[in-house]
C-alpha cells in the first residue's frame, strides 16, 4: 500500500482528498505546510506527495527545491490555484513530477497519482538481465554480448516497461500516460512507432520480443 503526504493548509481540502484516497486504498499523512512536511517526512517513509504552492511558514515550491536538494526522489505533484504557465515552469524546474490547477478533479488526481507511482516504480528497478541482454536505466544503454545500444528516452522507457511486467499486456493508452505522461498530447499512432522502432532494432536478440495483442495493445515475452 502506497502511502501519501498530503500538504495544503486548506484543511477541508485535505479531508476531501483523503477520502477519495482512502477509497482506493492508499494510507494517508497530513501536513498544513512545507515546515510541517518535512516533520512528518523525518518519521515516515513517503511514496508521493502532493502539495499545495500557497501555504504558510514554508510553499510548495521551496519544500519541492528542499526535497530535491536533499536526494528524495518521491514524485510530487502540485496541486494550486495558480495555472499561468511561468508557474508552472517554476513547479516542474523545483523539481515537481506533475502539475493541478483548482478545482480538483479527485478522480482525475487519482488517475495522475496512480500513472506517476508505476512511472516511480520502474526508475526505482534501474537494472534488468536477459540472459546476455542488460538494460541500464540510468545509462538508458541496453548490452548485448555484441553490441551495446543507446536508446532514445522514450524508447528506453517504452521497452524498460514492458520487460519489467512479462507478459502482462498494456493498453496504448496505459503506455502514453506512463512514459510521455498524463497530459502529453502524442496519440496512439506514437506508440506504434516506437514500438516498431525498437523491434527493428532487437528483431535478432533471441531473449525477448515485443508481441501485439490485437485489440488491446502491447506485451513483452522473455524467453531467456
Amino acid at each position: 500500500m502506497a502511502r501519501i503526504l498530503l500538504v495544503d493548509d486548506n484543511v477541508k481540502i485535505r479531508k476531501l482528498m483523503e477520502i477519495y484516497l482512502k477509497r482506493d486504498a492508499f494510507e494517508v499523512l497530513q501536513a498544513e505546510d512545507g515546515t510541517e512536511a518535512l516533520s512528518v517526512l523525518k518519521k515516515h517513509n513517503i511514496n508521493l506527495i502532493v502539495a499545495d504552492i500557497m501555504m504558510p511558514e514554508m510553499d510548495g515550491y521551496e519544500l519541492t527545491e528542499q526535497l530535491r536538494d536533499a536526494g528524495f526522489t518521491m514524485p510530487i505533484l502540485m496541486v494550486t490555484a495558480k495555472e499561468t504557465y511561468a508557474d508552472k515552469k517554476k513547479g516542474f524546474e523545483m523539481g515537481a513530477d506533475d502539475y493541478m490547477t483548482k478545482p480538483v478533479d479527485m478522480d482525475e488526481m487519482l488517475l495522475r497519482i496512480k500513472a506517476l507511482l508505476r512511472r516511480a516504480k520502474i526508475s526505482s528497478e534501474n537494472r534488468l538481465v536477459l540472459g546476455g541482454v542488460e538494460l541500464d536505466y540510468e545509462a538508458l544503454e541496453i548490452r548485448t554480448p555484441k553490441q551495446v545500444y543507446l536508446l532514445p528516452k522514450k524508447e528506453f522507457y517504452l521497452l524498460f516497461k514492458l520487460l519489467s511486467h512479462p507478459k502482462k499486456i498494456f493498453t496504448r493508452q496505459e503506455l502514453m500516460d506512463d512514459i510521455w505522461g498524463f497530459d502529453s498530447e502524442v496519440d496512439e499512432r506514437t506508440v506504434d512507432v516506437h514500438i516498431k522502432r525498437l523491434r527493428d532494432k532487437f528483431s535478432d536478440l533471441e531473449e525477448f520480443e515485443i508481441v501485439t495483442v490485437r485489440g488491446l495493445g502491447y506485451k513483452a515475452e522473455r524467453k531467456a
